[in-house]
């Protein structure tokens, strides 16, 4: 009886704090986001004078409406440990992120422990589902020049010509610096088993932990982005001025940044973990790598084999996190640190911003 009573009581809390999340959340949407749209509406003059000026302020924003996201799993115990290579001298120079995906909590997370990469945050443009593009969050993601691709074979060539009209349109114009696909296009559960399908099929390896990537977004963006090609691969002679220069031109990517996201007993968290936070604390690792681009290639058959290779080394890396709780046998690892992060400025300057703009509505 006294363990029914518990098991009662500690269902009740849960639930109690999961509504009580949920409102916050709510109430956090309904002045963050249309805060952000009225600053973006009245600084409108300013984006016709000067928008070099206007897309940095709209940058800082955004990090903000970021940070915000980031800390609904804060609050409630989802933390990050990073592991690998250290990514924040890379944060002023151009770069694509590739990302396995596995739910629609590894973009939060990736927000969180993105918060403490100097600018990356306000000068990143995402690759994702069109269907965020019907969220709440997706007119934010809208309004910053975030790409939203279509799945399926369908569309695949007419979202490649439109993801690449889009690159050349916004990416540079807006001083943007990291671009973030998830080259498997789509969760890790939805496609494991049309890719191991696949990958039998055509005698390739068989992955548990993650799917096989798909190349087009990858390509157009390499090709798009990247320096000038030296046999078959990127070259890194460019112009060191700053893009915004009349007459520049920009360096074009300089890396590849691999990153591998691992969660603990490989039970991915979803937003609404995010939202109702009724999930335990507990610490989502994430791992990079980088590449610089000098050695990726472009060609279709070596960007396939080594986009492959890629994710391989996921699939190892994974299996050997979930066997032994370690990310890797020999490189660097560090807790993001709340304040560290920037969390703390950005929340606080956030709640600023929303507050000020209430009397406009």
């Amino acid at each position: 009886m006294a363990q029914l009573l518990e098991g009662a009581h500690n269902l009740g809390w849960v639930l109690l704090n999961s509504f009580l999340r949920f409102i916050f959340v709510f109430i956090n949407n309904c002045v963050a986001i249309p805060s952000y749209c009225l600053y973006c509406i009245l600084l409108q003059p300013l984006r016709i004078m000067d928008s070099h000026t206007f897309w940095l302020i709209e940058g800082i924003m955004f990090k903000w409406m970021l940070a915000m996201v980031s800390q609904w799993g804060w609050v409630a115990g989802y933390t990050v440990m990073e592991w690998g290579d250290d990514v924040r001298p890379l944060s002023e120079e151009e770069a694509m992120v590739i990302v396995n995906h596995q739910a629609t909590g590894d973009v939060c997370t990736l927000m969180m422990c993105l918060q403490d990469k100097g600018t990356v945050v306000r000068k990143m443009m995402w690759l994702m589902d069109h269907v965020f593009k019907y969220t709440n969050f997706g007119l934010v993601s809208l309004i910053h020049g975030d790409f939203f691709i279509r799945q399926g074979k369908a569309y695949r060539d007419k979202q490649l010509i439109y993801l690449k009209d889009h690159l050349d349109r916004y990416y540079h114009s807006r001083d943007r610096k990291w671009i973030v696909l998830f080259p498997e296009g789509g969760f890790l559960r939805k496609r494991r088993e049309t890719s191991q399908a696949f990958a039998k099929k055509n005698s390739l390896p068989h992955l548990t932990h993650v799917t096989l990537p798909r190349l087009g977004a990858t390509q157009v963006i390499l090709k798009t982005l990247g320096p000038q090609q030296e046999n078959g691969c990127l070259g890194t002679e460019a112009s060191t001025v700053h893009p915004s220069q009349s007459g520049s031109k920009p360096k074009g990517l300089q890396w590849v940044v691999d990153v591998t996201i691992a969660y603990s007993k490989a039970r991915p968290m979803d937003i609404q973990t995010w939202i109702f936070g009724y999930r335990p604390p507990t610490v989502t690792h994430v791992h990079y790598r980088v590449y610089p681009i000098k050695e990726v290639p472009v060609e279709t058959k070596p960007l396939t084999d080594w986009l492959y290779q890629r994710f391989v080394e996921k699939e190892d890396l994974l299996a050997h996190f979930y066997e032994t709780g370690l990310c890797s046998r020999h490189c660097f690892f560090r807790f993001l640190s709340l304040t560290l992060s920037g969390l703390y400025l950005s929340l606080s300057l956030s709640l600023s911003g929303n507050s000020l703009s209430l009397p406009l509505w």
